[in-house]
């Protein structure tokens, strides 16, 4: 087979791919629909007032565990003025996770791993009622981040809520555009809109995690920009890839190091995807200009897994203790129970 037919078979095996996971998530979506969804196992207050600025924390972890980068992430939203409403797919704590949580939580939703973060997030905000009247500001976020690297209170108040209705950290091409939902802020408007509303009455407790990314993650913002109000990113996907422009230069000789060589070849092939509007995901293959541009977090799927294959990974270490040394320690603490055959 030549070269060209080659590359022919490998896109048109990626687009039957592409289709063969769209097909099984609008399956999904038609079959949740029929199923009413499940009922939180348990709903506990805690002693932490619910405040008008509220974070709705969705966590899980199969032991009922709290790991340390959960706690540092909780006790950096409470520091930046948030109440937590924390709902975890884990079906169950440990007592020493429950006793952490309540005089640091306004909410503890505890119900199964159904329907991943998205229904956890739905449940969440009808276990407190929110929005409520005084709400001002309402965040979603969850577990699948290691940091902040950072404090989040200069972050959060980066989100002009006059320029936009609805805040991601970073964007997505990937699918169609969209907002990657590890955390999401949402302004008065967007929270008080009838389009807010009627996404979230439609969850439903999806078992794929594809028909979750296509059906809430993807659908989310496109329901948000259906209804009329404005969605951006603090670290706009295209700004990012300006970022490896500018900062791209041919070396006069190659690079003896190699995670020098590394990082050039990494930058080359970012630069060759954007040449061919190929779309990326930016929290992996951009995941350096992120971190260089005061981003607070690393996913945690990046370091344990690199699904992506990115080249350059070894350098995190050593960015993330220059941003902050106690996040690093507690990143590799995590990575010492977690990877398996490789390295961080």
């Amino acid at each position: 087979m030549t070269a060209p037919l080659r590359a022919g078979a490998r896109r048109a095996l990626a687009l039957g791919r592409t289709a063969a996971r769209a097909g099984s998530a609008r399956a999904a979506l038609l079959l949740a629909r029929i199923e009413p969804p499940r009922l939180p196992l348990r709903v506990e207050r805690g002693t932490a007032a619910l405040g008008p600025r509220v974070a709705v924390f969705c966590h899980f972890d199969p032991r009922g565990r709290l790991a340390e980068h959960v706690r540092r992430y909780i006790a950096a939203l409470a520091e930046a003025g948030l109440s937590i409403v924390f709902t975890s797919n884990a079906g169950q704590l440990e007592d020493a996770a429950l006793d952490w949580l309540r005089p640091r939580c306004a909410m503890i939703v505890l119900r199964r791993n159904t329907g991943l973060d998205f229904a956890a997030w739905r449940d969440g905000l009808a276990a407190a009622a929110l929005p409520r009247a005084e709400t001002e500001l309402l965040l979603l976020v969850n577990d699948s981040v290691y940091g902040p690297l950072s404090p989040l209170g200069p972050m959060l108040a980066r989100m002009d809520f006059s320029a936009a209705d609805v805040w991601g950290l970073t964007d997505s091409w990937q699918c169609r555009f969209h907002l990657q939902s590890y955390l999401l802020a949402f302004g008065p408007r967007a929270f008080r809109s009838p389009g807010f509303n009627a996404f979230w009455k439609d969850v439903r407790d999806l078992r794929s995690k594809e028909a979750v990314i296509r059906a809430y993650e993807v659908g989310l913002t496109r329901a948000m920009l259906d209804a009329g109000l404005r969605c951006t990113a603090l670290w706009p996907y295209t700004e990012l890839l300006a970022a490896v422009r500018d900062g791209f230069a041919e070396p006069d000789e190659l690079p003896v190091a190699p995670l020098e060589a590394a990082c050039l070849h990494h930058q080359r092939a970012v630069l060759h995807a954007a040449a061919r509007r190929q779309p990326m995901n930016p929290t992996a293959e951009l995941w350096r200009p992120l971190l260089s541009r005061g981003f607070p977090f690393l996913k945690r799927e990046l370091l344990r897994k690199n699904p992506a294959g990115v080249p350059d990974l070894a350098g995190w270490l050593d960015l993330a203790r220059a941003a902050s040394p106690e996040a690093a320690e507690i990143i590799l603490h995590d990575l010492r129970g977690s990877l398996r055959g490789r390295a961080p």
